[in-house]
């Protein structure tokens, strides 16, 4: 099942990032951008219905949702956490902030990126180090998001698409295809059939957007390193935007530059889906 875009789309990124809610939201916005900073939201308790009961329990900082059960949340894990192997009813995707986690053979570490389809089985989970875990976690699928345990993958999951570990530090830098962005360079992780998807944006110093724009797709970005001024609110480290499509947002400027990780429901390269708005 997908869930058609608020511009239109037909729903083939699967990211349903459309009329979301947001921590300083409790209802949908449309057309208004929300930052904030996600070390200042409140924490609850991280659970997964279908995990075993005695795991070690995380933290989770919810930072959007969509009612189709769709979501995105900082995930702060333990040392001691450890869960066993099995399948997701929905997709997944985990970007790693701080730490290193095991997912069956695969380690990943600071800036590693995974795409986990549903019904894809995936091996035992294991916080490595003595360190907690900060994980980016991107709750996919219109459906509940629940683990099950399986001995083999769901007949209907789609393993082309299964990314175990991509180590962002390793892969090369190109262009952003969107004029706004010429001093500016991006590291696709994960590009959608429909052209939008998953990528590393990293801003580079003396960088002045000049004007405003609208965009007229869905955005989650998250501050990794450095900053970019938007509008008078300083987008640094930590903090979150969602930007639902056809906002207007303010110039974006930055004397030392940043780096930041975006997520996208359509495809900018194509003719209008950024456009310079100097009113």
């Amino acid at each position: 099942m997908t869930i058609k875009e608020d511009w239109g789309g037909d729903g083939r990124g699967r990211m349903n990032l459309s009329g979301r809610s947001t921590a300083i939201s409790s209802e949908c916005k449309p057309r208004q951008y929300q930052l904030f900073d996600t070390n200042k939201i409140s924490e609850t308790e991280w659970q997964i219905n279908g995990l075993p009961e005695n795991l070690v329990s995380g933290k989770r900082y919810l930072l959007s949702w969509h009612e189709c059960g769709a979501s995105t949340s900082k995930v702060v894990l333990p040392p001691q956490f450890e869960a066993p192997s099995g399948i997701f009813t929905a997709d997944l995707e985990i970007f790693i902030l701080k730490g290193t986690i095991k997912i069956g053979e695969w380690q990943l570490n600071k800036h590693c990126y995974s795409f986990i389809p549903a019904g894809v089985l995936i091996g035992d989970w294991k916080v490595l180090g003595n360190q907690e875990v900060e994980i980016l976690w991107m709750e996919n699928g219109s459906v509940p998001f629940e683990y099950q345990e399986a001995e083999n993958n769901h007949p209907d999951a789609r393993l082309s698409e299964f990314i175990p570990i991509l180590d962002s530090k390793l892969l090369p830098w190109g262009k952003t295809d969107t004029a706004q962005f010429v001093q500016a360079n991006k590291k696709w992780l994960r590009k959608d059939s429909n052209g939008g998807g998953v990528w590393l944006l990293a801003v580079l110093p003396h960088y002045d957007g000049k004007y405003q724009m609208i965009q007229s797709y869905n955005e989650e970005a998250y501050g990794l390193v450095g900053y970019v001024d938007i509008g008078n609110y300083c987008f640094a480290k930590d903090c979150f935007a969602y930007c639902p499509s056809f906002s207007t947002l303010p110039i974006h400027k930055s004397e030392d530059g940043g780096l930041f990780f975006v997520r996208v429901d359509r495809d900018l390269s194509k003719m209008g889906t950024v456009s310079s708005y100097a009113g």
